[in-house]
């Protein structure tokens, strides 16, 4: 049987500049049931305020991936990178033996982003940073491969990463033939999924794969879901 985590049941933090949707246990928000899904530990729905973010704070040992949906925003690190993330652009830390990081929100306007925390296979790496663009008119597309297949970004840890954007009503297939050992967990961002289970905006799923899993069709206002492939 399927895990499934209703938008409704997440944690919630808000505070005057940040609204959090939490699918895992995160800070001071724990439930033993939803301690992560396998390595995966953090799915948060953030939105933040304009002229407001988080400041410079650590991360250590842990596979961090930014999803930018809405809006910019502006990054700065102890490895000395400054970007500015928009829509369609994926960020990916691999914290490693320690790092320091600012995302913050320059913009009039507010932004939400989808952050990811995966726990690394191999720990105490150097820290590393990637940001890349990516096209989503031709189904799936894989975000994160750990050979970095596909012109996909690299991640240290036994996971892949996949978006599909669709359109109205429209069906589609599974990224690749997925053997029955392997998990996933599926994040919708916006609209619905049926796949047969209905799944609305900040709804996540996760179950075995098996051999053969029925077209997937997204409602009326289309969909946009993130797919976790793990090990």
């Amino acid at each position: 049987m399927p895990v499934i985590r209703p938008a409704s049941e997440r944690f919630h933090t808000q505070i005057d500049w940040l609204d959090s949707w939490h699918s895992f246990s995160f800070g001071n928000q724990f439930d033993p049931k939803w301690v992560g899904f396998g390595p995966l530990l953090v799915i948060n729905d953030d939105t933040i305020s304009p002229r407001r973010g988080f400041g410079m704070h650590p991360h250590r040992d842990m596979e961090i991936i930014t999803i930018m949906v809405e809006g910019e925003l502006q990054h700065s690190d102890s490895m000395g990178n400054t970007e500015q993330l928009r829509p369609g652009e994926v960020q990916r830390m691999s914290a490693g033996r320690g790092l320091v990081h600012s995302e913050q929100n320059a913009s009039d306007t507010s932004c939400r982003l989808l952050q990811i925390w995966i726990v690394p296979e191999t720990k105490g790496t150097p820290p590393s940073y990637e940001q890349k663009l990516f096209d989503y008119s031709g189904g799936w597309t894989c975000i994160l491969d750990p050979n970095k297949n596909h012109d996909t970004m690299a991640i240290n840890q036994n996971v892949r990463l996949w978006r599909n954007k669709l359109v109205s009503q429209q069906k589609i297939d599974w990224p690749t033939r997925i053997d029955g050992e392997k998990k996933i967990w599926m994040q919708m961002i916006d609209g619905t999924l049926q796949i047969p289970w209905l799944l609305n905006k900040g709804d996540g799923i996760g179950f075995s794969y098996p051999e053969d899993l029925p077209q997937a069709e997204a409602g009326e206002q289309g969909a946009d879901v993130l797919l976790f492939e793990i090990n």
